[in-house]
């Protein structure tokens, strides 16, 4: 079975292709940046109007480089949700278009199990079931997975996702768009003594972040100095501590939620996984009690295709179809999905 996957969910245009029997065989990723940069952050409308000018030239792209035509494709799988609402709509229609076109099924995944099945794109992957830290600049989820569509929620971010306080921190500092890895390349330049921040609700028993905090905590750090005073340096030193306790409160709340719940598996995705100075943290976490993390590649962290695509063939695979009329869901909780009607 050959599955084009479609995401459009926000900033990022990703077109994939899996095969049940070879695996991904092509993938490709247009970003954004450039279209909102001048706006320090995206811009619905127009995130939405490229969606529309890209994703049919990066399909066509995506069968070159897998040796297909549109008539070998089995089945078409695009995000309907969470995200922009306009992005969503943009992919859909051409992905449910494609489908009615070529008489193949259609099928409607969501963002975060995307993400979340993204490291089971690789050679050497976990087995269910795992503990998924889905960690984004929309989302910070702990969440218990059995198998695909068996999710139960363990705890999440009360406000701000870890992805978001990145951003939003790093505006504070002056950095430019898009913040989150601009603060972590800074942040290697700064002196991790300096500034002590502090680990929100670690000692509060539950699974739940909160990380609004950190970013007034990163304010008023900056407001002690005079603008004269507030050298790179400084800001360097800012965001080494913040970078620092945000992975300190994401280890510190793995290694809580697999002692809770007996796992050794742990799986990291979203964004803010590919962030190399949270996955040292967590790695020396998970050495400590004898678990393994495991984690997609950085390309796989982002948006892409490549990771609804295989969602998508795991559940066309399983007798999932859409209904013939469709809509997106810019807010679906994980919650709510639920398991293929036959295993894969």
């Amino acid at each position: 079975m050959n599955v084009l996957g479609i995401e459009t969910s926000c900033d990022e245009t990703g077109v994939g292709i899996y095969c049940a029997s070879r695996g991904l065989l092509a993938h490709c990723i247009h970003s954004q940046i450039e279209v909102h940069a001048e706006f320090g952050g995206v811009v619905p409308e127009l995130a939405s109007r490229d969606h529309i000018r890209k994703t049919l030239p990066l399909t066509e792209w995506a069968l070159k480089e897998a040796g297909l035509n549109r008539n070998e494709l089995d089945g078409i799988a695009y995000t309907a949700g969470p995200g922009l609402a306009g992005a969503l709509m943009a992919g859909a229609s051409i992905a449910r278009s494609l489908a009615w076109s070529l008489d193949i099924p259609a099928v409607a995944i969501h963002h975060m199990e995307g993400h979340l099945l993204a490291p089971l794109l690789e050679r050497e992957a976990p087995d269910f079931p795992f503990i998924a830290l889905l960690v984004s600049g929309g989302h910070t989820q702990l969440v218990a997975v059995e198998g695909i569509g068996r999710y139960q929620l363990l705890g999440e971010s009360l406000d701000d996702a870890a992805g978001e306080a990145f951003d939003k921190t790093a505006k504070l500092l002056g950095l430019p768009y898009p913040g989150g890895p601009e603060l972590a390349k800074l942040a290697t330049r700064g002196d991790p003594h300096r500034f002590k921040f502090p680990r929100p609700m670690i000692d509060r028993p539950g699974l739940d972040f909160s990380f609004s905090g950190l970013k007034t905590f990163a304010l008023n750090s900056l407001n002690v100095f005079d603008m004269e005073e507030r050298d790179e340096q400084l800001k360097a030193d800012i965001a080494c501590a913040f970078e620092e306790a945000v992975a300190d409160t994401l280890a510190i709340k793995c290694r809580r939620a697999l002692q809770e719940t007996g796992s050794r598996t742990l799986v990291l995705a979203g964004g803010v996984s590919a962030n190399q100075h949270l996955r040292r943290r967590i790695d020396r976490e998970m050495q400590k009690m004898g678990a393994r993390a495991w984690y997609p590649r950085p390309e796989f962290c982002t948006d892409n295709g490549a990771m609804i695509a295989y969602a998508g063939c795991l559940r066309l695979m399983a007798g999932e179809r859409a209904e013939p009329a469709f809509g997106v869901r810019p807010r679906w909780p994980m919650g709510e999905l639920k398991p293929p009607t036959v295993t894969p």
